[in-house]
């Protein structure tokens, strides 16, 4: 039997040559057209990602340190800019108006939302119909709503025509601190909270149903199962929808600029600029006035706060109680536990 003086190539599994050792030749090429489909498919997102999202937010970092007008040449000015916004009056009478428009209409909307999705998933008629129908706002025009909602609180609208029908005086919804916030949230809460109902709901659906047969067998009626059952179990849920009603109650723009549009900068955001919110007023600067680098700097700070906010919501729900706490009686006096 004849004896090979040398090692032949060895054909690979997938048609390339192995050399010494039986690494093959060609593998880093042959990996590289197998993975090369896949990157190509999901490249269109990345690309758009980078091009409309990742160097928008890089270049408004960038532009929060410089001078612009939008056309002429950048001018360095450092942290000048947010040295300004502290001494901003009306930046901080934003941050106030933000909070107050946000507080009034986010607490409210969240336990609207968590009453309404506790009856949906309860054996009601035209369930499917009602879950349509509280999502509807969301996906409406925020646009064409605000104007309706205009003309609903003009002084000799719908809301204070119902008002007078009462005997209650008609109320400046367009024209006092109180209306203008009121009218605002009550948008806000007009538009999300429909959403945040299908939220609760699908966390509902999601619990067991011993959970609800032991709070009926124990004597619960519905306050006690939703306060006592309901919420404790969904709270992983409701730190959602705490933390992006946050987020989005921190960057109100369209109800407020809607409603209260003025050539005017002294009056945008209505009469007082009870309106004028963060957003809107990063718009004035930067658009109105032409003072992008500044209105870098208000969109940053706006950052920062709704990250601040985010934490604080995050370390109050999710550490808002134990997971192994006794279990609590239905009936006054009852001992805890079995």
């Amino acid at each position: 039997m004849a004896t090979a003086t040398g090692t032949a190539p060895v054909p690979a599994a997938d048609g390339g040559e192995r050399t010494d050792g039986g690494a093959r030749a060609d593998a880093p090429r042959g990996r590289w057209r197998r993975h090369l489909p896949p990157y190509l498919a999901i490249s269109p997102y990345y690309v758009l990602f980078a091009v409309f999202g990742a160097f928008p937010v890089v270049f408004s970092f960038y532009l929060s340190f410089q001078d612009w007008d939008g056309i002429g040449a950048m001018r360095y000015v450092g942290l000048q800019q947010y040295a300004w916004l502290m001494r901003d009056a009306v930046f901080w009478h934003s941050i106030l108006n933000t909070f107050e428009i946000w507080f009034m209409s986010t607490v409210p909307m969240l336990f609207l939302a968590l009453a309404i999705a506790f009856l949906l998933n309860s054996q009601v008629r035209y369930a499917s119909a009602l879950r349509v129908a509280y999502f509807v706002p969301n996906v409406t025009s925020m646009v064409a709503m605000t104007i309706v909602f205009g003309s609903v609180f003009a002084q000799a609208g719908l809301a204070n025509s119902v008002l007078r029908a009462v005997g209650v005086d008609g109320v400046g919804w367009l024209t006092s601190s109180f209306g203008i916030k009121s009218a605002l949230s009550l948008m806000i809460i007009w538009r999300w909270v429909g959403y945040n109902a299908l939220i609760f709901l699908a966390g509902l659906q999601a619990l067991p149903t011993e959970l609800f047969e032991a709070a009926r067998m124990d004597g619960a009626n519905s306050r006690q199962t939703l306060f006592r059952v309901v919420v404790p179990q969904l709270r992983p849920v409701i730190l959602f929808a705490v933390i992006t009603s946050t987020i989005n109650g921190l960057q109100i723009f369209t109800e407020s600029q809607v409603l209260f549009y003025s050539d005017d900068p002294g009056t945008t955001g209505g009469p007082g600029q009870q309106g004028m919110t963060i957003v809107l007023y990063l718009w004035q600067k930067a658009f109105n006035d032409h003072q992008f680098g500044y209105g870098a700097a208000i969109g940053w700070s706006l950052f920062a706060l709704i990250a601040v906010f985010t934490i604080i919501n995050w370390r109050l729900v999710s550490g808002s109680g134990r997971e192994d706490r006794p279990r609590i009686s239905w009936r006054k006096g009852a001992r805890h536990g079995r």
